[in-house]
């Protein structure tokens, strides 16, 4: 007895044009065709389009299958990939629920960067959006770094969030003569903050960051921390003697 395309689809549980594709990319063997010219399928057709779909719920991909030798050792080297990938994309789930449990928990908007849900309450709009690009150029120790930086290190915070727009150029000063020491202690503590993360390997792209700094932050937080950069870098001595002249 032989079958149709579209019985065998059915026994297969599967459709008429899933059959039709596996002839075309060589995964099916053509069956022979009765003197009308329709197909006849056999058992053993049947037999493969089952093992196909079998394997195809294992998660193999259709190129893995086409290119499978009919040996156990082949066989088994694939299902020990696909569950090594499987193990992955578990651990990564696994990942995403804690993530999203922890934005649950904090109630916090879609903006608050990954892993820093319980800080959203001490980071402006703006901090988040920094947060968020930067963590795009670090590893997973710099992400953790930073995270530790937030926690830890906001002394001079609500002074520069304040710092209006249209601030005096003595205001400033005062603004980055009291982030510096902040700067400088963060440059000890994580020595991989004094020069572009690791990721950043063009001119384009550290160019994209300050566009980023200039696009959150208005023009006179800009320059606070510009200078206060700049008197981390030349040491507590320079910087005391700039802020005692304030």
């Amino acid at each position: 007895m032989a079958w149709s395309t579209r019985r065998l689809a059915d026994l297969a549980g599967t459709t008429v044009k899933t059959v039709r594709h596996y002839h075309a990319i060589g995964l099916l063997e053509e069956p022979a065709r009765a003197g009308n010219g329709y197909k006849q399928y056999g058992t053993p057709h049947l037999v493969r389009l089952l093992q196909i779909g079998r394997l195809r719920e294992l998660g193999m991909p259709l190129s893995s299958i086409a290119e499978l030798e009919e040996t156990s050792e082949a066989f088994t080297r694939t299902l020990r990939a696909l569950d090594s990938q499987l193990a992955a994309s578990i651990t990564h789930q696994q990942q995403l629920r804690v993530a999203i449990a922890d934005l649950l928990r904090h109630r916090t908007d879609p903006d608050v960067p990954a892993g820093f849900a319980d800080l959203a309450d001490d980071l402006t709009p703006a901090d988040r959006a920094m947060v968020m690009i930067s963590a795009q150029f670090y590893d997973e120790q710099g992400r953790q770094d930073m995270r530790a930086i937030v926690e830890h290190h906001r002394e001079a915070d609500d002074a520069f969030d304040e710092l209006a727009s249209d601030a005096t150029a003595d205001e400033i000063r005062a603004v980055a003569a009291r982030l510096a020491p902040v700067l400088r202690t963060i440059h000890e503590q994580y020595p991989g903050t004094r020069t572009p993360p690791l990721g950043i390997v063009s001119r384009t792209a550290l160019e994209d960051l300050a566009q980023a700094v200039t696009d959150l932050y208005n023009s006179a937080q800009v320059e606070a921390l510009r200078q206060a950069h700049q008197l981390a870098l030349e040491g507590p001595t320079d910087s005391a003697r700039d802020a005692e002249g304030q």
